[in-house]
């Protein structure tokens, strides 16, 4: 009897420790720790433009955390961190009209905007989600060029050899945060 009583307490910890861990590790905790902001304006242009609402979420979180007012030391602008040279060529594309680049650091404006620029990147790279994600960070010439060269082959398992480390890490932050996202809104979004 004395032994059984040695083994209760860790016994309850361990239990203890394991419910707390089921809790933590719940979508319902998740929702608090990652909540989307702009869904709807995040909806309307994903759904408009064919892209994954997840991707664009993942990319939002790593350029600004959500953070609508961000700048760039190198001027890059609003949720999606567009450079107002890349806004300009996207609104003659798109067909955006010009007030939009001038409030790119609106949430809707710069949603749209990022939102079209991952379509014609996932175009241009045949759906490699690893490229389209490498393309919006170091643009779409770098990729392109790395790719011909041969210095990266698109994939997961080669992400070690992007030639920038700044790309490099942030491509595995985004699908860090794009699985997460998925995990989380599976139900939801």
């Amino acid at each position: 009897m004395l032994q059984l009583k040695r083994y209760k307490k860790p016994l309850f910890f361990f239990f203890l420790l394991f419910l707390v861990f089921l809790s933590i590790n719940s979508r319902t905790v998740w929702k608090f720790m990652y909540p989307i902001k702009y869904e709807k304006q995040i909806k309307i242009y994903t759904s408009k433009f064919h892209v994954d609402p997840y991707l664009v979420l993942a990319i939002i979180q790593v350029e600004t955390r959500f953070q609508k007012d961000k700048h760039s030391p190198k001027g890059a602008v609003g949720l999606m961190q567009i450079m107002p040279e890349t806004a300009n060529w996207i609104a003659k594309r798109a067909e955006f009209p010009s007030e939009m680049v001038q409030n790119l650091h609106q949430p809707e404006n710069n949603i749209a905007f990022g939102s079209w620029y991952l379509s014609k990147m996932n175009q241009q790279f045949n759906g490699n989600i690893y490229a389209t994600i490498a393309a919006y960070n170091a643009g779409p010439g770098n990729v392109e060029k790395w790719i011909q060269q041969g210095l990266w082959d698109g994939s997961l398992e080669h992400l070690d050899r992007i030639p920038f480390g700044e790309t490099r890490h942030y491509v595995q932050r985004v699908l860090h945060f794009y699985d997460r996202y998925q995990w989380i809104y599976k139900y939801d979004f």
